[in-house]
């Protein structure tokens, strides 16, 4: 097992986040259900996909007997953009501004000798925006780990 297809991230409010990603961060996404009131919204981006799915469902889902308390803020998660230039970072970082994201971190040079800076998104979670100069990309824009 050495794949990651889907992130299904449980959120509070499914229009407020399919506003913040698809009308603010200009990500592509399907939306299931009616956009006044989605079922799921998933993103059509290359590589690993990422699903929206209301936050009390996404726990039903897990166990519909005893569903665990879901708390998006307080996970140790982190989702990561890799810019291909410092440039990108800081026009990805705007634009997160314009749609309303809670800048944590402006992009920085950071100890690992590359340009980074952290967001979160309407349900708390963590996004990194980082640019390393060493860093290269494949035909379908995903990191290569060497």
């Amino acid at each position: 097992m050495n794949r990651l297809n889907l992130i299904t991230l449980g959120v509070r409010d499914m229009v407020e986040s399919l506003h913040f990603y698809r009308d603010g961060l200009g990500f592509e996404v399907i939306v299931y259900g009616e956009e006044s009131n989605p079922e799921v919204i998933f993103f059509n981006n290359r590589g690993t996909k990422i699903s929206l799915f209301p936050m009390e469902q996404l726990a039903k889902d897990i166990n519909e007997q005893d569903p665990p308390v879901l708390n998006p803020s307080a996970a140790a998660i982190s989702l990561a953009y890799n810019g291909k230039s410092i440039q990108e970072v800081d026009e990805v970082f705007a634009k997160a501004a314009e749609a309303g994201a809670r800048i944590v971190k402006q992009p920085q040079t950071v100890f690992w000798g590359g340009y980074s800076g952290y967001f979160q998104d309407p349900n708390g979670f963590y996004w990194e925006v980082a640019y390393g100069e060493n860093w290269e990309f494949d035909d379908s824009d995903m990191l290569i780990m060497n």
